[in-house]
């Protein structure tokens, strides 16, 4: 998951399609009901197109929004082992979730259960803890069985009661505990359903607990320490080709080190997949980098056996000893080097190991003897020091290499779609001739629709793409439109692109850190997005190999840039002055030194803006997109000048032009991503994507004069008088996308049409001769642009029908704003 980037934290929900294309202007502005644009769609079956692999598609699991505990992991109790901490959160306690009453107290000494189990509690006689679980407590539904266990040291007799405000849910349970630590367990059976359920243990002596669990007895596929039924099925539903876990910028931010004595049993550490298995009793606990704790009840063991229960290639990614995510550190330390080289071995020994091996010792222990057939494994995520991970990187893929040379190692290209980071990364990549680089990218639906072609120029025979993260930036239909336009390009290039999973994967909908989402839930139910559904529908209908198809192209009729200009701030303090816009005749449009006050300006009411000393400053450091502005939105070919000082603060400065409202504009980005490059961002419904980048910081204390010239769609940049940079915005988002291929297995001819627009596309297919049957099997996704699914409603869900009017060449009529599959059998 990408974080360093500005643009990831500030997410739009993306609007209407019709106002997003208007900005590019590839499609009427305005279009009625019933307008019909005309199409063809030429497929050419005498030419071979890119074989499709079985694992073309997949998902990526990261413990975000509450992903795991509280989510996938079936687990009902929340911090069950005491071990929350200011660590995890600030607000957090050992108690954190807990209440109790008479003499309680979380205990770290030498009487804990294990030393990798550091907290537990101690209960005086007569005392009790109850457990409010996560939200608005434990769903219990009536009638269904759920299983209690806890680890106590004790002489006692304990009574565990299943209950809410109203009353009992279940018959208590008494047990009788004895001795030194050990593992006592309970059934319930719900008399009565509630969502606002509590587990209360109390006892009549003194007690030491760990380990307080219940969990509904009906996981997915009945497996113990298993996972929530409902959000795995529906994964499961997805029919996905593979499962990327567990990170994500779990796997490269905080400390390498171990949780041991030696680190001081460190809370901040990078995921090790050596801390998530064996009993769940004697895991390691961590700080999620999301803002929570991880119990790692869901860990290794428990992601390869969901993989394979669902017939998908499991995928780890292991830490590369360089942080990402905005950490940007490379840790230099040869010995931890060499012992995560060490651990990421004994990872593969974990999953394809005999049973006679240390590590196939373990997961045959665990249950499962036979090998989880390991094939692909990532090293690294989204590092922004290209050549220091690459350093690191270079040496794990060369010990995996010697011991499992048929193991594919991944490597990555950093957090975004392009850049000084990027390429670098690439250049590094294919010079050293590795198997397959990750690419991660969150854009808006106009990158999304602009860029179906990116594939396309990639070359043939260097290393192969695993796109592992990409969403964009909302979870309307017509960002589902745009990702599926996108995947259309996916598919016609599957001979480079090999693997790609949509990002983040669950989303607990009292949780979130970060949207869009592709599956959303509560404690109560469970229900997926528009981008879900497209996903879905892909996944099950990819076919085998791809027929070259061609398509008409919608009509482009490009305006100039347009728009008032901004002056903003991320993180920091910064003064501007000298503004001036003069048209291309050079007539002055705008002219402001701030001698007096600064009412031609309009603000959005973030930061702390004022007039002090002949400059407009914007003084809190902690503000993020204080953007102000000034002009008329229907400015074009203009020239900007402004001098900018930045005075403290994390980042630089943010100059805006074509600015038509808060969530549609560029802007000239000069020191972000924590001060370490620039870069031109367009802005569009919220949604951001970068135009150019190069690497560079910004000075405190010194003023820069900033130049921006504006022809209508070309730019060109000038900082302290020397060309930076320039662009041409002139790339049309294409709403109109398809792509053919063959299920070899059925001889299904599969057409697939996105038309991610407000008319309808009435379109001409001409099938080259291929002998078809009369009819096709049709399934349709459509619906508002603006459409959400939520959890009580679904407004984006597929149709289907009969179209029987196939012929070698026929007419069919995608609806507007539509995702349309034509399964046609052969004839």
């Amino acid at each position: 998951m990408t974080r360093g980037r500005r643009r990831r934290w500030r997410i739009g929900l993306g609007a209407a399609v019709g106002a997003l294309l208007a900005g590019t202007a590839v499609a009427p502005s305005a279009v009625a009901d019933d307008e019909v644009t005309d199409y063809t769609v030429t497929v050419d079956p005498s030419r071979t197109g890119a074989a499709i692999d079985d694992t073309m598609y997949g998902v990526f699991f990261e413990d975000i929004n509450r992903a795991a505990d509280g989510g996938l992991y079936a687990e009902l109790l929340q911090n069950r082992s005491f071990e929350y901490s200011t660590a995890d959160n600030k607000a957090y306690t050992p108690l954190t979730a807990w209440t109790t009453s008479g003499t309680a107290k979380v205990v770290d000494d030498d009487g804990r259960l294990n030393a990798r189990n550091r907290n537990y509690l101690s209960l005086s006689a007569g005392s009790s803890a109850v457990n409010a679980a996560y939200g608005t407590g434990i769903t219990v539904r009536k009638g269904s069985t759920y299983d209690f266990s806890v680890w106590a040291r004790a002489d006692t007799r304990l009574t565990v009661t299943l209950q809410d405000a109203d009353g009992s849910l279940a018959a208590p349970r008494r047990i009788t505990t004895s001795g030194g630590w050990a593992k006592y367990t309970a059934t319930f059976t719900a008399d009565r359903a509630s969502t606002t359920g509590r587990l209360a243990v109390s006892t009549s002596a003194d007690a030491a607990l760990d380990m307080v669990s219940l969990f509904p007895r009906d996981t997915y596929k009945g497996r113990p320490n298993g996972l929530r039924k409902d959000l795995a099925e529906k994964v499961a539903a997805l029919e996905p080709g593979f499962v990327r876990f567990p990170g994500g910028c779990l796997v490269n931010t905080g400390s390498m080190q171990g949780y041991d004595e030696a680190s001081g049993y460190e809370r901040k550490r990078s995921y090790q997949w050596k801390d998530t298995v064996g009993p769940v009793e004697q895991r390691a606990t961590n700080a999620n980098f999301w803002g929570y704790n991880q119990s790692y009840g869901l860990g290794y063991y428990e992601y390869f056996q969901f993989a394979e229960d669902i017939g998908a290639m499991p995928l780890p990614v292991v830490p590369a000893l360089v942080t990402g995510c905005g950490q940007n550190r490379a840790t230099d330390d040869d010995a931890l080097l060499k012992r995560h080289i060490q651990d990421t071995l004994d990872l593969i020994e974990f999953a394809n190991g005999p049973v006679t091996s240390t590590w196939g010792k373990l997961r045959a222990r665990m249950g499962h003897p036979k090998s989880f057939h390991l094939t692909h494994l990532e090293v690294g995520n989204e590092e922004n020091l290209p050549e220091d991970f690459f350093a690191r990187f270079t040496e794990f893929r060369a010990a995996i290499a010697a011991k499992y040379p048929d193991v594919t190692v991944i490597s990555n290209s950093g957090p975004d779609d392009s850049g000084t980071t990027f390429d670098t990364a690439w250049k590094l990549n294919k010079d050293a001739d590795v198997d397959m680089v990750d690419e991660h990218y969150y854009n808006s639906p106009q990158w999304f629709l602009q860029n179906n072609d990116r594939y396309d120029s990639y070359d043939r025979g260097g290393p192969k793409v695993f796109l592992g993260e990409y969403a964009s930036l909302g979870n309307q239909w017509s960002n589902a439109l745009s990702e599926a336009a996108y995947m259309t390009g996916l598919e016609r290039n599957a001979d480079v692109v090999k693997l790609a999973s949509y990002a983040p994967l669950f989303a607990r909908d009292d949780t979130v850190q970060w949207r869009p989402d592709m599956i959303w839930f509560n404690d109560q139910k469970s229900w997926g997005s528009a981008d879900y559904e497209v996903q879905k529908l892909f996944m099950r209908n990819v076919g085998d190999q791809v027929v070259p198809s061609t398509a008409t192209a919608t009509p482009s009729t490009l305006e100039p840039i347009t728009g008032a200009v901004g002056l903003s701030t991320w993180a920091t303090s910064a003064a501007y002055d000298d503004v001036k816009v003069t048209d291309a005749d050079g007539n002055s449009l705008l002219s402001d030194d701030f001698s007096g006050d600064a009412s031609q300006w309009t603000g959005s009411g973030s930061g702390t803006w004022a007039v002090q000393d002949g400059q407009y400053v914007q003084s809190d450091e902690a503000a993020e997109n204080t953007m102000v502005t000034a002009g008329d939105p229907s400015w074009q070919n203009y020239d900007l000048h402004v001098k900018a000082t930045k005075k403290s603060g994390k980042e630089g400065f943010l100059v805006a032009f074509g600015v038509k409202d808060t969530g549609n504009y560029y802007w000239w980005n000069l020191g972000g991503w924590n001060n370490t490059s620039s870069a031109v961002e367009q802005a569009v419904n919220g949604g951001k994507a970068t135009l150019v980048s190069k690497a560079g910081s910004i000075e405190t204390g010194r003023a820069y004069d900033i130049d921006i010239k504006v022809r209508g769609r070309q730019v060109t940049l000038y900082l302290d008088g020397q060309e930076w940079g320039s662009f041409k915005d002139d790339k049309p988002a294409e709403p109109f996308r398809q792509v053919v291929t063959r299920d070899k297995k059925t001889g299904d001819l599969i057409v697939k049409v996105v038309n991610a627009q407000d008319a309808q596309a009435r379109t001409t297919v001409d099938l080259g001769g291929v002998r078809t049957a009369r009819s096709a099997a049709v399934t349709t996704l459509t619906a508002a642009p603006d459409a959400e699914n939520t959890a009580t409603d679904t407004p984006v869900k597929p149709v289907t029908s009969t179209f029987k009017g196939v012929a070698d060449t026929f007419t069919y009529t995608f609806p507007a704003n539509s995702v349309t599959f034509l399964r046609i059998k052969k004839g």
